[in-house]
Formats: structure tokens, sequence, C-alpha cells
């Protein structure tokens, strides 16, 4: 699969007539784990993933509720990466709602 071309604003975007390129666990996963750390902008801009500025999705990890700042649909993938322990999270001190601000990897790929 080739990599979504980038817009003026450094967002990823379908070339014309193509559909627009839909993320995958497996794909988060991977990038994730190949940075020591990701705030949430990079995963939108890398992943071109479109949606209003203020989506927020909440989701259930052991401590209780958190809010990621994502679609739905990308934000239940991310939920599902926290939840099987593949990344950690990084909360925002202010204000005192739990949004995540970056993501990191829990078992970084070795480099050789």
């Amino acid at each position: 699969m080739t990599a979504p071309l980038q817009g003026s604003n450094g967002h990823a975007v379908a070339p014309p007539g193509l559909p627009i390129p839909v993320t995958t666990t497996a794909q988060l996963r991977r990038f994730i784990k190949s940075r020591a750390w990701v705030p949430m902008h990079e995963l939108r801009r890398r992943f071109g993933i479109n949606g209003v500025e203020d989506d927020v999705t909440p989701v259930q990890v052991e401590v209780g509720t958190i809010y990621v700042g994502l679609p739905a649909r990308e934000g239940g993938l991310l939920g599902e990466l926290l939840r099987a322990g593949d990344i950690g999270y990084e909360l925002s001190l202010d204000p005192r709602t739990p949004i995540v601000v970056g993501v990191y990897p829990m078992r970084p790929v070795p480099r050789h």
C-alpha cells in the first residue's frame, strides 16, 4: 500500500478519485512502537484522520474513563491497544478531565 499524499496543511489526503485511507489497529501499533512518544496530532496527520477539531472519544481503561482526541472509529482502535497493554498514554494535567495528549509503546521494538 502506498503512503497517503500530504495536503498543504500536512494532513494525509487520498489521491483524487481514490477512497480515503482507512487506519487499522496494526498500522497504529506499528507506528506508535516505532517512536518513543507520539502526540495525538501526529496520529491525525500521519494517518489522515479527518474530523472536527473537537472530536473526543471516551475510552474505558482499567482506571476508569479517559478521553482520546480522535473520531469514534480511530479512538476505539486506540482503546483496543491501550486495553491490550500494547501502548501507554500520557494525560493532560490541565484541565482536570483525563484527556490523552500522547501515547508511547509499552514494549518497544528492539533496534539491531
